[in-house]
C-alpha cells in the first residue's frame, strides 16, 4: 500500500469484521456477510472504479464481494495467494486440503491460541521452514500480534470461512481482468487446487506463477509483487 500511494494511487484497507481494530461480532464470521460489510464500505466512501486486492482469505472475499454485488463499483480485481475457488478436498475437488488439517488448525488454536499464532508464520507461511530460508523475527511477531488482536471466536469461524466456501460458480461469473499471484511452493493454500485451477473458471484469468514463492508473497516477493500490481493498474 506504501508502494502504491506513493506513486499517486489511492489505497484503502479495511479491517474484516473480528480482525484488526474492527468490533469483534459473534455472528457473522462467513464469506457473505464478509462481502456485506464490504458494501457498507463502498457505498460510505462512494467508491468507484475500483482495483480490488485480496491476499488469501481476502481473495475469498474479492470474489464473493463481485459474485453477490456486481461490479459496477469494480474495473479490476488481484487474487494473491488466494483460496479460490475452494479448499478444502471433496469429490468435486481432490487436489484440495484433508478436513482434518482445518480441523488440527480449531484444535490447535483452542488448545494454545498464542503458540498457535507463533508455529503458523515460523513454519509454513512465510516458509521460513525451507532450507536457507532468511528467518525474519520481527515478521512472526507481527503476525502473532495480528493473530492476537482477533476476536477469539471470530478466528475460529474464519478457518471454516476460508477453506469451506466454494467460490467456483462465483469466479465463472465474473466478468472483469483479474490478475491471479500465486506461490508454486505455498504451503498454506496449494497452487493446483487455487490458482491453477481458478484462472481456467475465470473469463479474463492471468496467472502470474512465483517460482519457489512462499504464501506470504507480499512479504517475501513485495518487489516483485508491488512491480506486478503497479503493472496491472497502469494497463
Amino acid at each position: 500500500m506504501f508502494f502504491l500511494a506513493s506513486k499517486g494511487y489511492r489505497c484503502i484497507a479495511h479491517d474484516r469484521r473480528g480482525h484488526g481494530r474492527s468490533s469483534q461480532p459473534w455472528n457473522g464470521n462467513e464469506m457473505d456477510t464478509y462481502a456485506d460489510d464490504l458494501l457498507v464500505l463502498f457505498e460510505t466512501l462512494n467508491l468507484k472504479d475500483v482495483t480490488m486486492v485480496g491476499h488469501s482469505t481476502g481473495g475469498g472475499e474479492v470474489i464473493r464481494f463481485c459474485a453477490r454485488h456486481g461490479t459496477s463499483r469494480v474495473k479490476k480485481a488481484v487474487l494473491i495467494s488466494a483460496v479460490p475457488p475452494v479448499m478444502v478436498k471433496k469429490d468435486s475437488n481432490p487436489l484440495g486440503l484433508p478436513i482434518e488439517v482445518f480441523d488440527s488448525f480449531r484444535e490447535n488454536m483452542l488448545k494454545d491460541r498464542s503458540q498457535f499464532f507463533f508455529d503458523v508464520p515460523s513454519g509454513p507461511f512465510f516458509g521460513f521452514n525451507r532450507p536457507g530460508a532468511k528467518v525474519s523475527q520481527g515478521l512472526i511477531q507481527s503476525w502473532w500480534l495480528q493473530g492476537m488482536m482477533c476476536g477469539f471466536k471470530n478466528a475460529y469461524d474464519c478457518v471454516k470461512a476460508f477453506s469451506e466456501t466454494d467460490f467456483t460458480e462465483d469466479m465463472k461469473g465474473l466478468d472483469i481482468p483479474v490478475l491471479l499471484l500465486h506461490g508454486d511452493d505455498d504451503q498454506v493454500v496449494p497452487i493446483d487446487a487455487a490458482a491453477k485451477a481458478g484462472v481456467k473458471l475465470l473469463k479474463k484469468g492471468t496467472l502470474k506463477i512465483y517460482p519457489g514463492g512462499p504464501h506470504a508473497l507480499p512479504n517475501i516477493c513485495e518487489d516483485e509483487v508491488n512491480k506486478d500490481l503497479l503493472e496491472f493498474l497502469e494497463s
